[in-house]
Formats: C-alpha cells, structure tokens, sequence
C-alpha cells in the first residue's frame, strides 16, 4: 500500500482523520474541489450542508476512479465551507458518514476545514480537495 495513516502519540485522537499520511508510491493524483453538483451541473442539496458534503465526497471519488485511485490512496483532504461557524459541523460530519457508508469505506486521510466567504456560486456551501498517491 502505498499510504500509511498514523497518529503520533501526544496528539489527541481524532476520529474522523490521522494526523499524519506517509506516501511511498510513485503517482500523485490531485482531484479539484469538487462541488455538489449531479453529473448534468445541477446542484444537489440546496441549502443543506449534509447533502452537499455527501454529494462532494461522491464526486470526489468518481474524480478518484477516473485516476485508478480511491479514498484509501488520499493523503490529503482540504474542505472549504461557506459561512462556515462551529455550530455546523455535526452536519458536516453526517455529510462525510453518509458518503462513507454509500462508498462502503472510511474516510481518515488528514484533513483541514477552512471556513471561506463564498464559494463559486452562491448555492455552493461546500468544496472538497483530495490528493492521493498510488503505487
């Protein structure tokens, strides 16, 4: 395999991500920030924040698949939440469940949520940034 996920001790145990991703592999895959949008461009989810982080994360692991990669090669994922405020997070940690159990996996690459002013389009609330490294 050519990613191993660690959490070092002396730092806290975070359930939903490992502090740390070794890479080992040769190919790197950089997948854009992928938005709830349905194949035809229609946003999924409008004004839901855990639809949206479904939808995102789906996207994200067509985007993977396409590479010949899945959420077990990522090594890095950065989520960017509009209007972002603490408060929302047990929706956004639904959204990351949801697409989980639709995968049939458990996402655990490090991550960094980053509130943000806007994204591209005022019904986006939610874009996802994944890179991966394959053998």
């Amino acid at each position: 395999m050519a990613v191993q996920l660690i959490d070092p001790a002396g730092l806290p145990q975070i359930p939903v991500y490992r502090h740390v991703a070794v890479a080992t592999g040769s190919k790197t895959v950089y997948v854009a920030g992928q938005v709830s949008w349905d194949a035809e461009g229609t946003t999924v989810g409008e004004g839901d924040l855990a639809a949206q982080v479904e939808q995102s994360y789906l996207n994200a692991a067509t985007a993977l698949a396409a590479a010949g990669a899945d959420f077990s090669h990522a090594v890095r994922l950065t989520a960017y939440v509009a209007n972002w405020i603490p408060d929302q997070m047990p929706l956004f940690l639904e959204g990351v469940e949801r697409a989980s159990a639709r995968l049939g996996i458990t996402v655990q690459a490090p991550a960094a949520l980053i509130g943000v002013a806007a994204l591209d389009i005022p019904e986006h609330l939610v874009e996802i940034e994944v890179t991966a490294v394959l053998d």
